[in-house]
């Protein structure tokens, strides 16, 4: 009898990696040998990018080049800047606009099966480095201001905050979404990733499947949580209400963003790292989201004896971009900015010791019915 996969793969390994991966039973994830929640704490954006797409953290030297690669490459051409025109018309969300641009970014891309390793790896740079400028000049005309050009001189987390909104964040705020940023490049083979990979493995150039991922990113059970989960802290405003509303929430079947992970069983090392975060910004909201965070999981686990729930990363992720002057319509935004590094180190992966991914499935539909030839 054929071995069957678990649903949603849950489990399954499908490939080898060397990216990083998420151990759920332990409450820890890692990129290459290093803890991801420590390099967030301590390094830059860049420094981890650039550990992601070669394997080993950089020297000063080395970090102080690639950030100079990134910003060049976030600054978009006078052609990129009339066709966002177009799609800030059309384009109704972030994703949306993420999709339609990404294959415009490069003047060229073959086939990545075409392409030499150097060639990709450059690929992933210029294409990754450009989606905060896309997505902030898409958001701008969205709302009628005009968009702020990307700045090479500052680093990526402050210049997405600075395109977003047209101030200088504070060196609080730019901290605080770099953390973010950099916990978020990557965790294990998600759906989104996953789906990056798979477009990976037919060949196909490295602008698809990176829209592929986007637009698996766009789901809200997977990069659309965050802005739901502060919808939730809102509506339930005082935590006395919390364990009320949620009862009420569970009894109609709705899911409870922000609660629940599809891997971990001890406390998601994401969120602890953001509430910290929070905690130190500070603040009614922080407060309140501390409280109701309390009473949630104690209705939760009253509700599911036997399942072990924890607070999952787009609780606090929801709060701290919140606190930091991102728009709440582009939290999931700001997930694909960061996690869009993780989906190039894997298409790299990938493309370089390659087999075109062809699962099976099992039919359970009716008998077919069989054509009966004639004789002759």
């Amino acid at each position: 009898m054929d071995q069957i996969a678990p649903p949603g793969l849950k489990g399954l390994i499908v490939a080898d990696t060397s990216v990083g991966t998420v151990r759920g039973d332990e409450g820890f994830f890692h990129y290459r040998e290093h803890d991801a929640t420590e390099l967030a704490r301590t390094r830059s954006l860049e420094a981890v990018w650039k550990l992601l797409l070669d394997g080993e953290l950089p020297d000063d030297a080395g970090e102080r080049e690639f950030a100079r690669t990134v910003g060049a490459a976030r600054v978009l051409d006078a052609e990129l800047d009339t066709v966002l025109d177009v799609v800030g018309e059309r384009a109704t969300s972030s994703h949306a606009a993420l999709e339609s641009m990404l294959p415009l970014v490069l003047r060229s891309s073959p086939p990545s099966i075409d392409l030499d390793h150097d060639q990709r790896r450059a690929q992933t740079v210029e294409l990754a480095a450009a989606v905060p400028s896309l997505l902030s000049g898409w958001y701008r005309r969205r709302i009628g201001r005009g968009p702020v050009a990307a700045d090479p001189t500052r680093g990526h987390a402050e210049d997405w905050l600075h395109q977003l909104t047209g101030a200088d964040p504070s060196p609080e705020e730019v901290r605080a979404v770099e953390t973010y940023l950099t916990a978020t490049i990557d965790h294990g083979f998600n759906a989104s990733t996953f789906t990056a990979r798979v477009v990976t493995s037919t060949g196909a150039d490295l602008p698809g499947a990176l829209t592929a991922a986007a637009a698996a990113l766009s789901g809200p059970l997977h990069g659309g949580a965050p802005s739901r989960a502060l919808d939730m802290i809102e509506a339930i405003g005082d935590p006395v209400r919390a364990a009320a509303w949620t009862r009420d929430r569970l009894e109609a079947g709705d899911k409870i963003m922000g609660f629940g992970h599809a891997v971990y069983r001890a406390d998601d090392p994401r969120s602890i790292l953001l509430r910290g975060v929070a905690e130190s910004m500070g603040g009614d909201l922080v407060e309140r989201a501390v409280a109701i965070e309390a009473e949630v999981l104690a209705t939760l686990r009253a509700w599911k004896p036997e399942a072990t729930i924890v607070t999952n990363v787009e609780y606090y992720a929801a709060v701290v971009l919140h606190l930091a002057g991102v728009p709440r319509e582009m939290f999931t935004a700001t997930f694909g900015v960061s996690r869009v590094i993780g989906w190039c180190a894997h298409a790299l992966e990938q493309a370089a010791d390659n087999k075109i991914m062809r699962p099976s499935a099992r039919y359970v539909g009716p008998e077919p019915r069989r054509a009966h030839l004639s004789p002759a």
